[in-house]
């Protein structure tokens, strides 16, 4: 067999999986084939027990195949796969001998739910070893059986929690949920599954039971508790979700099936949701993600003349504190650097307190976690620079400062060295005019936390080399990051789409909308924050920055509302939440919020916002001055409508424009880097789902009454006299 190699050793029959040209194990018809032949092995007398490990160096079973689901004809062969993966893992849990998973590396999605089936599982303690099923970020549920033997293997709120989240678990918290039986050194794995198998056959080692808690039989053990718990869970979702996503819906109902029909009715409803959410527009926007992702992990530069082993960071606040973070656990030696002796010390707490956790969590230990914190050097000096082969400033947005800090440090570096400035809006071009290479200097812009946020938006100029691009594509993936490449310009990509839907926002509220109905109407279109509370996240102080100098780049297209509003604001020191108040209050600030009653008369009276934050009575002040008068139309659906359509006409140009060089980068960029909806798939799959002559249609009619900020792309209005759209179909 191609893809699994098995051998009897000492009556123990051991399945390596090994899928040939493939990094990891994925559970393809063909080595799903592959495995029920070696399975049968089994049935040998001479056989007493199985282990089933992987050939990969660091990966179990990495899940399904992706692209075999997405090229399935409809929703019954998808149906067929389902089914065919549970009476494959039915046989391997009812064999009447012991079976041991052994795993090592990723164990996601099917490969957890072949795992389930086993009867013994024992997990590596490492730093790749991993357990999850996030079927549900793709819109999809657990196909292979495991909405049924997880709950009944560690409970029905912990497996709810991994379903529903699809959230990583490891080896320690696995053990202590019951997911897993043991956790080893990965020296030796296959020898210590061996042992372990022997022992169950002889009886010395028996399976670990879960002991629940009296509160937890009371509520997972009895029908009134269940009902209870899983209304409980209906209701958290869909506040979560705002109803947009039918995967956590779904999974709810095929868990609470399986316990109120049994076990075998679970199963059948299990497949029937998985075909049906197969065919799920929200499903096939998180697929066409998934794919996305996978091609931005791919350098379309090549391979960089040298690899990043020394990484000089300038500037030790928060964005080159996490940069630092995210650089030094990839194996990269960091040389912070700093004007101050205070922000070096503030820079290196914040990168230790994230470890720190992570040592508590036990994914690292506490020896890792001062190996890595020994290749964090803080320096307020240019020592050792000359060795670094890449730099990143993150210093303030302020040209002529950054051009003071590349000439200063062009006396320290080699010649090859690239220089990458992490600004956010600032064009790279403008900034590389400092440098005796501009060949040499590309956009890296993060986005903060640099240690949550999985974009990264390398820019590249017309004097940027191929070398210098592939080494920030390069460095870029090896960091973890999902890389997007976008030309250089005012904004780039993501600042520059992100800008109309704040200023429509500024509009709205200048026309009277109440900030806390803003928010709530853009969530429940999908976006994770809404737009008021992200202009203070970001702060007013930057918003009214780059508003002035993309207002001077783009004129009323992009900045279309009153700038004296926002910059009013920032004089009366409320600069979002790291001043404690912008247009809501933080922090000691919040007692001297506005009464309800006075936002009622003044504003109307808020809808479905629980918990407020609030608001500054200082900033509706400043918004009244400038109010737009007159009647408006704050109606939900029409205010999405003038929110969204904003930023996806603006996406549009910038690849009409060329700063984008694809629809799958435009979208991977506005969903992880902008949080655009996830389950609309970005701006170009929106426009295909929505159709682009219906798209073309709404913007016309917004362009008569509101003007010029919504006349439709041209791109969009060729491709609506074409018939074309974005993605294939």
């Amino acid at each position: 067999m191609k893809n699994i190699h098995s051998e009897v050793i000492e009556n123990i029959l051991v399945v390596t999986l090994d899928l040939q040209g493939e990094k990891v194990n994925k559970l393809t018809s063909t080595l799903s084939g592959e495995f029920e032949e070696a399975f049968k092995q089994a049935e040998d007398n001479a056989v007493e027990a199985v282990v089933i490990i992987s050939g990969k160096e660091d990966c179990f079973v990495a899940g399904a195949d992706i692209d075999e689901l997405s090229n399935a004809a409809n929703a019954e062969a998808i149906k067929t796969l389902s089914q065919n993966g549970q009476a494959f893992f039915d046989r391997l849990e009812s064999s009447p001998k012991p079976i041991i998973a052994a795993i090592h590396g990723a164990c996601m999605g099917g490969g957890l739910e072949l795992a389930l089936a086993c009867h013994y599982r024992i997990a590596t303690q490492h730093a790749k070893t991993v357990l999850a099923l996030p079927e549900v970020m793709l819109g999809l549920l657990p196909g292979a059986g495991g909405t049924q033997r997880l709950p009944r293997l560690i409970g029905i709120q912990a497996a709810l929690d991994m379903m529903l989240t699809g959230r990583n678990i490891r080896p320690a918290k696995a053990k202590k949920l019951g997911l897993v039986d043991t956790v080893v050194s990965p020296i030796g794995l296959k020898h210590v599954a061996i042992q372990a198998a022997q022992k169950l056959v002889s009886g010395q080692l028996k399976t670990r039971k879960r002991e629940p808690t009296a509160q937890q039989k009371a509520l997972e053990d009895t029908p009134p508790g269940r009902a209870l718990l899983f209304r409980q869970a209906r209701s958290m979702v869909l506040k979560q979700t705002q109803g947009l996503y039918p995967s956590p819906l779904a999974i709810l109902d095929v868990v609470e099936h399986g316990y109120k029909r049994g076990i075998r009715a679970g199963f059948n409803m299990e497949s029937e949701k998985f075909a049906e959410l197969s065919q799920t527009p929200a499903c096939g926007s998180l697929m066409s993600l998934f794919f996305g992702q996978q091609t931005c992990k791919k350098n379309r530069f090549g391979k960089p003349d040298h690899a990043v082993k020394t990484l000089g960071i300038l500037g030790a606040g928060l964005m080159g504190a996490g940069i630092g973070l995210v650089s030094v656990q990839k194996g990269t030696r960091v040389l912070l650097k700093d004007i101050s002796q205070e922000n070096l010390g503030k820079g290196k707490k914040q990168i230790y307190s994230v470890l720190n956790k992570k040592t508590k969590r036990k994914a690292i230990s506490a020896f890792e976690r001062d190996r890595l914190m020994s290749q964090v050097i803080g320096q307020v000096n240019y020592t050792g620079f000359e060795n670094c082969e890449l730099v990143v400033e993150a210093v303030f947005e302020d040209l002529a400062l950054k051009h003071r800090v590349i000439q200063e440090l062009e006396e320290h570096i080699n010649e090859d060295c690239i220089f990458a400035t992490n600004t956010s809006a600032l064009p790279i071009a403008d900034i590389a005019k400092g440098s005796k290479r501009p060949e040499n200097v590309v956009g890296m812009h993060y986005f903060s936390p640099v240690e949550k946020m999985p974009l990264l938006e390398v820019i590249k100029t017309d004097e940027t080399s191929e070398n210098a691009a592939a080494t920030a594509v390069d460095y870029g993936i090896r960091q973890g990051k999902t890389v997007i490449v976008v030309k250089d310009g005012p904004g780039f990509y993501t600042t520059r789409i992100l800008a109309p839907y704040m200023d429509e926002s500024a509009i709205l509220l200048a026309e009277g909308i109440n900030p806390y109905d803003l928010d709530t109407i853009m969530k429940k279109y999908g976006f994770p924050v809404g737009p008021v509370t992200l202009l203070d996240e970001v702060g007013l102080d930057v918003g009214a920055h780059v508003s002035k100098d993309l207002g001077a780049a783009f004129g009323e297209r992009v900045v279309s509302a009153d700038p004296r509003a926002v910059q009013a604001l920032v004089e009366t020191g409320a600069h979002g939440r790291k001043s404690q108040k912008g247009f809501f209050l933080y922090g000691a600030q919040q007692n001297k919020g506005m009464p309800l009653e006075k936002i009622k008369s003044t504003l109307g009276k808020p809808f479905g916002v629980k918990n407020r934050k609030p608001i500054n009575p200082e900033a509706m002040k400043v918004v009244n001055q400038y109010r737009i008068e007159g009647k408006h139309n704050h109606d939900p659906a029409r205010v999405q409508q003038r929110m969204a359509l904003r930023f996806v006409n603006e996406a549009v140009l910038c690849l009409q424009e060329g700063i984008l060089f694809s629809p799958v980068e435009g979208d991977i960029g506005a969903v992880f880097g902008l949080g655009f909806p996830p389950m609309r798939g970005g701006p170009f799959r929106h426009v295909d789902s929505e159709g682009v002559s219906e798209v073309v249609r709404q913007l016309k009619t917004l362009e008569d009454e509101f003007g010029a900020r919504y006349t439709p792309a041209q791109m969009l209005v060729d491709m609506a006299k074409k018939g074309e759209r974005f993605h294939p179909a």
